[in-house]
């Protein structure tokens, strides 16, 4: 069959990756793609927001199923779409892909399965979060101690999370959700809620809304820089499998996080299928869900496919038929893996595009090495340019997990491009 993937991340290229090695597959497009998934798949030059036009392409080219990567299309009802005009297609339909869209609705959602989570409070406006702040909070100090996460309750392209530690960091994190609408309408509506202590580590599960298939769990680097300093980006490397999380963890976030969370929406009458990713904080409090995306993660997808040896197109096109239980156990390389970020200068800020990468190719030749690329374009010159803030996703595979970070930066070292610049640290947790 043909297959179409929807985006133009290092997750779509992955994806396009991935799906480009079943034996069921012919070709696989990728709308609109980057540089890097014109290498490994058929770039489509579509407006990646006009889905009339993508129902068109894939009645014309016999695609027999599509996936779609990013979260926005998904929110957009994408899925309805396609299904609509009695297309295959995989991942959740809109009203239940409000579990990433909306905060507020996961929140909902997961206290609706009784699933543990942080303590949170709804606002429409900044002065009441401002009073209420005061109120818990009443020192007069800027500096006063004041653990609480400020969420826009929209999308914003990983952005929309401030953690904050003091008094004056939560009140600047309303001010600009709520009165400067740095998220836009994202911000409408937006939550705080009590900051967690531990640990992050990503769950991911497939499901058609009746079966649950759990992913080896992975470790997201969402701080900008060493250490886990700096502002929050949509994740500048990850590993996996994450020792953080054992095998009693994970037996215990699929009876307490994955099943009563796809109950939950079933009673709703928002049935989920596609992938429900758990962001999870272990720590002195036990597990509790920070959030949920409804896809795959980026980067969390790019180790994850290096490792699963299952063909990936036989799961996707299972949870589309919504016959998920006819799947065999996947199978997974044993060898963990670790990806690293690079990103444009400037980056989660603004940042300069249309510069020149070196080095791809000499990367691509480390061994157990692969550049997934993100955002890249080719220039006018023919050359692979950065077009994004997240560039590319350098992720290897070893034996063990030094062997794996040690490779992925060896290749890191040898690409560059004028302000190119990448976090030195990512795995280091786990070591």
């Amino acid at each position: 069959m043909n297959v179409l993937v929807v985006g133009s991340g290092g997750r779509e290229h992955a994806l396009a990756w991935k799906i480009s090695q079943s034996s069921r597959v012919k070709d696989v497009f990728v709308a609109p793609g980057n540089a890097g998934t014109a290498l490994d798949a058929v770039n489509v030059d579509l407006d990646p927001d006009d889905y009339s036009a993508m129902v068109r392409y894939a009645k014309a080219n016999a695609v027999g199923l599509t996936i779609v990567g990013p979260e926005v299309p998904l929110a957009d009802g994408i899925v309805d779409i396609f299904k609509d005009e009695g297309l295959k297609i995989f991942g959740p339909a809109k009203p239940a892909a409000q579990l990433e869209a909306s905060k507020v609705f996961c929140k909902e959602i997961l206290n609706a399965g009784n699933v543990p989570t942080a303590d949170y409070w709804e606002f429409h406006d900044a002065d009441a979060a401002i009073e209420m702040i005061h109120d818990r909070y009443p020192g007069e100090s800027p500096n006063t101690a004041c653990p609480m996460v400020v969420k826009a309750d929209g999308l914003a392209a990983g952005k929309g999370v401030t953690v904050c530690s003091k008094k004056h960091e939560v009140l600047e994190a309303v001010e600009l959700i709520a009165r400067d609408k740095v998220f836009g309408d994202a911000g409408t509506k937006f939550i705080i809620e009590e900051k967690l202590e531990g640990q992050e580590a990503s769950i991911l599960a497939i499901t058609d809304g009746q079966t649950i298939i759990p992913l080896p769990a992975c470790q997201d680097h969402k701080p900008a820089y060493d250490g886990d300093t700096g502002p929050n980006t949509g994740g500048m490397g990850a590993y996996c499998p994450a020792p953080l999380v054992t095998e009693d963890d994970m037996s215990w976030v699929a009876e307490n996080v994955l099943v009563p969370t796809v109950h939950a929406l079933k009673a709703n009458r928002t049935p989920f299928q596609g992938v429900l990713y758990a962001g999870l904080m272990k720590g002195p409090q036990g597990i509790k869900v920070l959030e949920y995306n409804v896809r795959f993660g980026d980067p969390e997808c790019q180790p994850l496919l290096m490792r699963l040896r299952s063909d990936l197109v036989d799961v996707l096109e299972a949870v589309a038929d919504q016959d998920l239980a006819r799947i065999d156990p996947l199978q997974w390389d044993p060898r963990p893996a670790c990806c690293v970020v690079m990103a444009s200068q400037g980056y989660p800020g603004s940042y300069e595009k249309g510069r020149v990468i070196s080095g791809l190719d000499d990367a691509a030749n480390v061994e157990n090495v692969k550049v997934f690329h993100a955002g890249t374009t080719v220039g006018k010159s023919g050359a692979i340019i950065n077009n994004g803030g997240r560039v590319l996703g350098v992720t290897a595979i070893g034996e063990d997990l030094k062997t794996a970070q040690v490779s992925a930066y060896q290749a890191a070292k040898l690409i560059e491009w004028r302000g190119s610049w990448y976090r030195t640290d990512i795995a280091n947790k786990a070591l």
